[in-house]
């Protein structure tokens, strides 16, 4: 008899393991066509250069990325990414995490409200970007108007180096922080009750509260909406090429990484240099979360 319940317990065993690896099947393999095996080819290609009309390839080595680290344009790439990085993810998060506490309480209209902010994150990136052209039109946008009727110059948004890549973060901000601010407001409405009851009846403050209960309590959220956000950021590159072209004043100011490997690989045909440009950008990205990674434990809270 306790042969057979072992049979059946392992039986049961086997049966759960095959279906749960059944049910993740699907995304594991789209990982690997997707993400895994793709990462591979492009280091393998960076280790060639593209022959002519892209065909041909010869192997190089490592000439491709002593190239590139001498290549005063990718420095300026890396400096713009690492800039949009920091003035998009920040502003994103702290707007996000405030929209979705309003949204939280008692809001006449909530849903009309969280719809309005998620648009941003459904709409065709092209269409977007479009309609922001429109507005920093130099001559007749919409925000131009609005600052020569307040009695203030007109900005050159696209086209004025200093100004050019804070036009662009603008656009990312706007464009990203409608789906944080959905996955902090689920997160805030798991926070029990009892907690702000009891922050109540020891006097906190509304304040106090967001910064006492509220946040450590969100944490695990937005340690997640800053890994992938900052990922996002990093990897920015339809609203760069839809807004700033090579002929643009602002393109040394405002090219990316992603930027760059397109140009690259696609308009020049190097695919081998444009495929180290990436490696670069993949070890940067690593990096960034291997920190975010190490200092998760001093200040995520899991309940």
């Amino acid at each position: 008899m306790k042969r057979l319940n072992l049979n059946a317990i392992s039986r049961s065993k086997l049966n759960m393991w095959l279906w749960g690896w059944f049910m993740v099947a699907p995304t594991i393999i789209g990982l690997l066509i997707l993400n895994i095996i793709p990462i591979f080819q492009t280091i393998y290609l960076s280790l060639f250069k593209s022959g002519d009309f892209g065909k041909g390839n010869v192997f190089v080595g490592v000439d491709n990325y002593v190239r590139m680290f001498g290549d005063a344009q990718v420095w300026h790439a890396v400096v713009n990414t690492i800039a949009y990085t920091l003035m998009v993810v920040p502003v994103s998060v702290a707007l996000a995490i405030i929209i979705a506490v309003l949204l939280n309480g008692k809001v006449k209209g909530k849903s009309l409200f969280r719809t309005i902010y998620f648009i941003p994150m459904i709409a065709a990136p092209a269409a977007v970007t479009m309609v922001w052209r429109w507005l920093y039109n130099p001559q007749f946008g919409l925000i131009n108007y609005g600052l020569v009727q307040a009695g203030l110059d007109p900005v050159k948004w696209t086209t004025d180096p200093q100004v050019a890549l804070i036009a662009i973060s603008i656009i990312g901000i706007w464009s990203i922080f409608g789906y944080n601010m959905v996955l902090l407001l689920a997160s805030l409405q798991e926070i029990p009750r009892d907690y702000y009851e009891a922050s109540d009846i020891d006097g906190a403050s509304k304040l106090q509260q967001f910064f006492i209960v509220t946040i450590p309590l969100v944490t695990p959220t937005l340690f997640f909406v800053f890994v992938t956000t900052i990922i996002q950021s990093m990897q920015v590159f339809d609203v760069i090429y839809m807004m700033i072209d090579v002929t643009n004043p602002a393109y040394e100011r405002t090219v990316s990484l992603v930027y760059l490997f397109y140009n690259n690989s696609f308009k020049y045909m190097d695919k081998g240099y444009g495929s180290s440009i990436i490696v670069l950008l993949l070890a940067m990205i690593m990096i960034f979360t291997y920190f975010q990674l190490k200092a998760e434990k001093k200040w995520v809270h899991y309940r």
